[in-house]
């Protein structure tokens, strides 16, 4: 893979466990950082910045997920699919990759860590929401 997939990976691994086991995600990242000695600088720097970046903006991403998916309640979407959500919507409202390319990463990456119906509940609620943090509609 590329070194910004494999840190979108380790992001949702960090926040996953932050936000189902209720760890600080800053202190789950060192960790994980800390174990593995064959990630790049890359990753570890997006890795980061993904983390911080969806903790800093948690509200405001979670009230982006409840609009574009009103009939399911953030906290009852499972955790795997809403870390994929918030982690792709961190990129588009932070700009740092194209909209189309944090849409197709983040159904790449739940087709394999989340269930069978992830991919598309993942590319209903992007393609509702990626318009609302990104400032324009998303050519798709």
């Amino acid at each position: 893979m590329n070194e910004r997939h494999d840190a979108r990976v380790l992001a949702l691994l960090v926040l996953y466990e932050a936000d189902t086991a209720q760890h600080p995600a800053g202190l789950v990242l060192q960790r994980h950082l800390h174990e593995r000695d064959d990630v790049s600088a890359e990753t570890r720097a997006y890795t980061s910045e993904l983390v911080s970046g969806v903790v800093n903006n948690l509200a405001l991403l979670n009230a982006v997920i409840s609009e574009c998916a009103p009939d399911f309640p953030v906290e009852q979407i499972a955790p795997i699919d809403r870390n994929i959500l918030r982690i792709a919507l961190y990129e588009i409202k932070s700009a740092l990759v194209p909209v189309k390319v944090a849409i197709n990463e983040a159904i790449e990456i739940s087709k394999a860590y989340g269930s069978e119906s992830t991919p598309r509940f993942v590319n209903g609620v992007l393609g509702s929401a990626a318009p609302k943090v990104a400032g324009g509609p998303v050519n798709a």
